[in-house]
């Protein structure tokens, strides 16, 4: 075979040797080069012949279906051939590749899918993940496996990572070199509005374009957030003096080639763009970029499992990315539709997808791969706990996880489709029951966009009668372009189920029942009935609530299957559903015991559910309830409403008092901890046995709490409490006067003056270490002094508070000396 020789006229060529060197020495490489460099279309030609490759091929990694035919055409264009010879690619449902293929350009997800059936990875001696500053979640994936690979499998495997912008941390943290090249991009001018934008995000592009076709030479890139902005903005600038073209991934090969190649009239081009267009792509000729600074993603919110598409305003380094499309071929301008004020608020870099995806597809392929715990992998950046739990729960639902995390046949099934889990079990379900044809239609409506306009109500029923009219040349309302990219995506899943189309409208439950195969956490039941709401609203199985627009054709359905929902409110919002018949739901419940407290009634229920997730559809008696999961319920009933739905009497309450005082004065003691805190984490301990029947508040008002407190102090402390932290106390008439416990201050007695005459020491407790709190009372019973030094009382304050009670109470004694005086309990004839 000839060796491969590689452009050299391009910026990287002079890193090559470094690269080459590198590679030789060590298993992972960096290559940082800005765009424009060639580090995609050059460098990965000038590795085919290395030594250490062996005559092994390279699989180059990229982060979309675009890049990928547009980089394989240009690496085959640069050996004077077509892709499918020493150059081939490979994405979903389209392959380009032959016996002579050493060098394969491929989306991230192709790799994994290679991995898991050949983890040695034979015949690949290196692996490239260009445009790696994305951090795509599949990208992440694919680098973790490959370690993984090249520790346990193959030394000799190589991994270059290539970069446009770097984080400057990433060869630390990967401990491999970095080669940087500097590159040879053109000067490109940033202009930036005077002020942000306001209204509809494409007319400002469309007048921006407008402004910059006059302003300056070349063709123009406008980056749009998506399909319906580029659209839009398409339609206002019907009437320039250029050739207005759409770029982005659901388009057709041939209308992405007509916008990356020079119009065959020469006219000037105007590219309208989603993100797709800010890496990978150089397309010759554009001088002028146009920057919306808005980009659309998806977001997933782990608490509800459902994931919405949001419109975030673009980071600096996606702009300069987007910037530098200007000058790879020449010098130009970049118009920035926002204020120099707001670019410098902007987020520095994109958080990685792995930290804010729906993580269902990269849990299943670990539970694959035999690593069901991530931690078992070298991450950049670990995946988050809760999403890999929430990942889990719908894997199991799906049957694709046992309940130890672990792959299920049904698991390995679905990993067959390349696509997202939940439709792959709808089309492995769906064609499993005889339903395939209608599988495929549901499942490529549901990953194309919308054909039906705004307005056209919810129900995805009536979308796969529009693609199936559409089919069958029959009258149908729709989008032609757009059914026509979901018939071909259907066709292809047709074509691996081995299935031929069906154009019979479906049945009033089928579209419903499949949509339930992959959101089986969407299936809902109407509120109506229970709630008096108004039609529309919805229950979801997952626990959420959830409204059709208002004045929908599904509002007045007593079930559904929700497809697409936008969580970002607190009543998700319906978008695109199918009806289902409640009787069905019965097949998929479980019959389970539920016992629960009611806060609104104040009583614990009791009975068996018919479950559907969050959903009952029936409900019986429980005649016969544990008393185990008596006690639970209201244990957490008592935990969520709090320890006075219990009643403590004096006596309880002073025993929590008097240990309490015991554990505070002596922390190195086993006294129990009494606290509130401490009693609702045990409540289920010490207050289970006495719970008995209770079903209601009042019962619980009832209940004998002291029985549960005293159980709690160990027998040996039960004599030492009563003997250091004693109820009463006893003064010098006799009287047994109760103590006051407070956790943390003395104990308080409150007792009648006259009854201390004569008592010098003030009386104390826990063996005399701690003095009581006197509360001294007059006759009345009101307080007339507070102290801890009975002696000092006596010598001093006392002869004050003798002028007032003498004055207020003349029959009582009042001795000028209390030393010698007898305590009385009331009055003598004689006054002293």
């Amino acid at each position: 075979m000839p060796r491969v020789t590689a452009p050299t006229d391009l910026p990287i060529a002079e890193v090559i040797p470094a690269v080459r060197e590198a590679l030789a020495a060590h298993q992972l490489v960096v290559v940082q080069a800005p765009p424009g460099a060639g580090k995609s279309t050059a460098l990965p030609l000038a590795l085919l012949d290395e030594p250490w490759l062996a005559g092994q091929g390279i699989v180059m990694l990229q982060p979309r279906r675009v890049a990928v035919r547009a980089v394989a055409a240009r690496l085959a264009e640069g050996l004077g051939e077509t892709v499918g010879g020493t150059v081939g690619s490979r994405v979903r449902f389209e392959s380009r590749v032959s016996g002579r293929t050493r060098l394969e350009v491929v989306t991230e997800g192709i790799l994994t899918r290679r991995l898991q059936r050949d983890p040695e990875l034979r015949g690949v001696g290196l692996v490239i993940l260009d445009e790696f500053h994305e951090r795509s979640l599949n990208a992440d994936l694919a680098l973790a496996l490959l370690r993984e690979v090249q520790g346990a499998l193959r030394d000799d495997l190589r991994v270059l990572v290539m970069s446009a912008t770097l984080d400057a941390g990433l060869p630390g943290r990967l401990g491999a070199p970095l080669v940087a090249s500097e590159g040879r991009a053109y000067p490109v001018e940033i202009r930036y509005a005077a002020t942000d934008p306001t209204g509809r995000i494409e007319d400002a592009v469309a007048r921006a374009v407008r402004r910059a076709l006059e302003a300056d030479t070349g063709d123009l890139l406008a980056f749009l957030p998506g399909v319906r902005e580029i659209r839009a903005a398409a339609g206002q600038l019907a009437d320039v003096d250029a050739a207005v073209l759409p770029l982005y991934g659901d388009l057709p090969l041939e209308a992405q080639q007509r916008a990356l190649r020079p119009d065959p009239a020469g006219r000037r081009r105007v590219i309208l763009a989603t993100s797709i267009a800010e890496t990978s792509l150089t397309i010759d000729g554009v001088r002028i970029v146009v920057d919306s600074g808005q980009s659309r993603t998806q977001a997933f919110d782990p608490a509800t499992g459902l994931t919405s598409m949001v419109t975030t305003r673009v980071t600096r380094d996606a702009a300069t990315q987007r910037a530098g499309r200007a000058g790879r071929t020449a010098p130009g301008t970049a118009y920035r539709l926002w204020s120099e004020r707001t670019h410098a608020l902007l987020p520095e870099s994109r958080v990685p997808e792995l930290l804010e995806a729906d993580l269902a597809p990269l849990t299943l392929e670990l539970a694959q791969w035999g690593s069901p715990d991530p931690a078992a992998l070298e991450w950049l950046d670990a995946p988050p706990a809760p999403r890999i739990e929430a990942a889990r729960t719908l894997l199991r639902g799906l049957d694709a996880l046992d309940d130890t995390g672990r792959i299920t046949p049904e698991g390995t099934r679905l990993l067959d489709f390349p696509t997202h889990p939940r439709l792959a079990h709808l089309l492995a379900t769906g064609h499993a029951t005889g339903r395939g044809a209608l599988a495929a239609d549901v499942a490529a409506l549901l990953e194309e966009r919308d054909p039906l306009p705004p307005g056209s109500g919810s129900d995805l029923t009536e979308r796969v009668e529009a693609l199936r009219n559409w089919r069958q040349r029959r009258g149908h309302r729709g989008d032609a372009a757009v059914l026509e990219r979901v018939e071909r995506l259907s066709r292809q899943w047709r074509q691996g189920l081995e299935v031929a189309p069906d154009n019979d409208l479906p049945g009033a439950w089928d579209v419903g029942e499949l949509v339930a195969l992959a959101y089986p956490e969407r299936v809902a039941l109407a509120r109506e009935a229970q709630t008096g709401r108004p039609p529309g609203r919805f229950l979801l199985a997952g626990g959420q609530g959830a409204a059709l627009p208002e004045g929908d054709a599904l509002a007045g359905v007593p079930a559904l299957a929700a497809a697409h929902v936008d969580a970002r409110h607190a009543e998700a919002r319906i978008y695109l559903a199918a009806p289902l018949d409640p009787a069905a739901l019965r097949g998929h419940a479980t019959w389970v015991d539920a016992v629960r407290w009611d806060t609104r009634t104040g009583t614990l229920i009791a009975q068996q559910e018919q479950r559907l997730g969050a959903l009952v559809l029936d409900t019986r008696p429980l005649r016969d309830l544990p008393p185990a999961q008596r006690v639970t319920a209201l244990a957490d009933a008592i935990r969520a409403e709090g320890l006075h739905l219990l009643t403590f009497p004096a006596d309880a309450a002073q025993l929590r008092a008097r240990v309490g005082s015991l554990r505070f004065w002596h922390s190195d003691e086993a006294w129990p901890d009494l606290s509130d805190a401490a009693l609702l984490d045990t409540l289920e301990e010490w207050l289970g046995p006495s719970l008995g029947r209770a079903r209601t508040r009042d019962d619980l008002g009832r209940v004998d709490v002291r029985s549960g407190l005293t159980a709690r102090l160990p027998w040996n402390l039960t004599r030492e409490l009563d003997d250091r932290a004693p109820t009463h106390v006893t003064v010098p008439t006799g009287s047994r006067i109760r103590l006051e416990y407070r956790v943390g201050e003395a104990p308080i007695l409150a007792v009648k003056l006259q009854e201390l005459f004569g008592l010098a020491d003030t009386p104390a407790v826990d063996h005399g270490r701690q003095p009581v709190l006197l509360h001294l009372l007059s006759p009345a019973g009101r307080p007339v002094q507070v102290t801890q030094d009975l002696r000092s009382f006596w010598n001093s304050s006392y002869f004050e508070v003798r002028k007032d009670l003498r004055g207020r109470y003349p029959k009582h004694p009042w001795p000028d000396d209390p030393w010698s005086h007898r305590p009385m309990k009331g009055v003598t004839r004689r006054g002293v």
